[in-house]
């Protein structure tokens, strides 16, 4: 039996709670992303996926529970906006008591959570799509006081495999256009510091704030120099914009796209037509038996998702170590579960992955006080002293309407490249 729904996505808010089929308690995380706003279609994503990964855990573990309780979340949105986000958590934190949020999905987000909220409050916060260096030197700093942790890769390897990967399809020569905020500052200086020292030449940089009507003016200034083509760091809704106006000023169709542009939506709206010479990175994945039950279950239970969505993947490995840590813990407090997160996702162990059946052994070995390894959708994940993990980035176009990958980039084979580039 899945989760029973008591308010809508559109609602903006909503309670996914776990159905009454075994007694005892209902352990409740929160969960703070966007649902609207420019990363809207993200959060939704990602909710979706955190349905799963608690249906599955609780089907897994039967009248025992996890924890002698059944998993379920409080789903806040954050509007793609940090203050939001802010009162949303603080919300979930001082009223609802959470140990754990799930969230956000972008950075300008998650950064003023776990500097207002979950990091003074000591309330584990898990990330599936927050990328900014910044979290990075926050955590090195003391800011997180240990209580972040994402699963996906930080911008300063993800720039500078954008930059290779440019190079690599003849892209020496490019205008870039980028959101104005945490996300966007980050990965643009990443990438430049690598593209420039590869040979490329950027012809300017314009910023853009989020959510305007029009982004003529932009476009226009990216245009000078006759550019042939553009890096566009942004969202779907906004890129969707900003590649239409780009096209219609006489911009040449040829785009270098971030990782939340690699979108359905952002293809349908722009025209198949103008993105047959569009390039892209995202995060990438090792196949796993945890990615093909992902692949067959998330689609039909999504709303209109497919499993290569943004934050869809990392969302359900979020969730499911979240819901393993608290199994491991044995208690539905934070500081037990923080700990627990490294050991259910540790080097040693037996290996399980993401299935009513993996589950169900998972569930089994850490009762017996046996270690696990889960090896995720998006493959092995381990955490850092600061909550970060590696891995490798996929390369991807598209063509006639369709993501096509065409290949990976090994972590080794980016921080190759680092190891080239003149010190900062």
């Amino acid at each position: 039996m899945s989760i029973t729904r008591r308010a809508t996505l559109g609602a903006g808010l909503g309670i996914l709670a776990a159905p009454a089929l075994a007694q005892g308690a209902t352990h409740t995380v929160g969960m703070v992303v966007s649902l609207t706003g420019p990363a809207g279609r993200f959060g939704q994503a990602a909710a979706k996926s955190v349905e799963l990964a608690f249906n599955t855990l609780n089907e897994a573990a039967g009248s025992a529970g996890i924890a002698g309780g059944r998993l379920a979340f409080d789903l806040r949105d954050a509007q793609s906006q940090g203050s939001v986000a802010v009162d949303q958590a603080r919300q979930l934190v001082d009223l609802r008591r959470v140990p754990a949020i799930i969230g956000g999905i972008i950075s300008s987000v998650s950064i003023p959570i776990v500097t207002s909220v979950t990091g003074p409050a000591g309330v584990v916060q898990i990330s599936p799509a927050s990328s900014s260096p910044t979290l990075t030197r926050m955590a090195v700093e003391g800011q997180t006081r240990g209580w972040f942790f994402r699963t996906i890769t930080s911008d300063a390897l993800q720039g500078t495999a954008a930059a290779k990967y440019a190079m690599d399809q003849g892209l020496r020569r490019l205008a870039i256009i980028h959101v104005n905020n945490d996300f966007g500052v980050n990965m643009v200086n990443e990438f430049r510091r690598a593209y420039v020292a590869l040979g490329g030449q950027i012809t300017s940089t314009t910023p853009y704030n989020q959510g305007q009507a029009s982004y003529a003016p932009e476009v226009t200034r990216a245009l000078a120099g006759d550019p042939p083509a553009l890096y566009l760091v942004s969202y779907p809704g906004d890129g969707t914009t900003i590649a239409r106006t780009w096209i219609q000023q006489g911009g040449t169709p040829t785009f270098l796209l971030n990782d939340g542009m690699n979108s359905a939506d952002f293809i349908r709206d722009v025209g198949p037509r103008f993105l047959n010479n569009a390039f892209g990175t995202s995060s990438g994945t090792v196949t796993t038996p945890s990615t093909e039950f992902f692949g067959r279950a998330y689609p039909p239970m999504s709303g209109g998702f497919g499993a290569g969505a943004p934050a869809a993947d990392r969302a359900f490995d979020a969730a499911a170590i979240l819901g393993l840590a608290v199994a491991k813990a044995g208690r539905f407090e934070a500081a037990p579960i923080r700990d627990a997160i490294r050991e259910v996702t540790g080097a040693e162990g037996e290996v399980v992955h993401a299935s009513p059946e993996g589950f169900r052994r998972a569930l089994e070995l850490l009762r017996s006080g046996q270690k696990i390894r889960y090896v995720g959708v998006i493959g092995p994940v381990t955490f850092d002293q600061n909550g970060d993990i590696t891995g490798p980035f996929r390369k991807w176009r598209i063509q006639n309407g369709e993501i096509t990958t065409v290949g990976q980039m090994t972590t080794e084979e980016v921080q190759a490249v680092q190891r080239q580039l003149p010190p900062r």
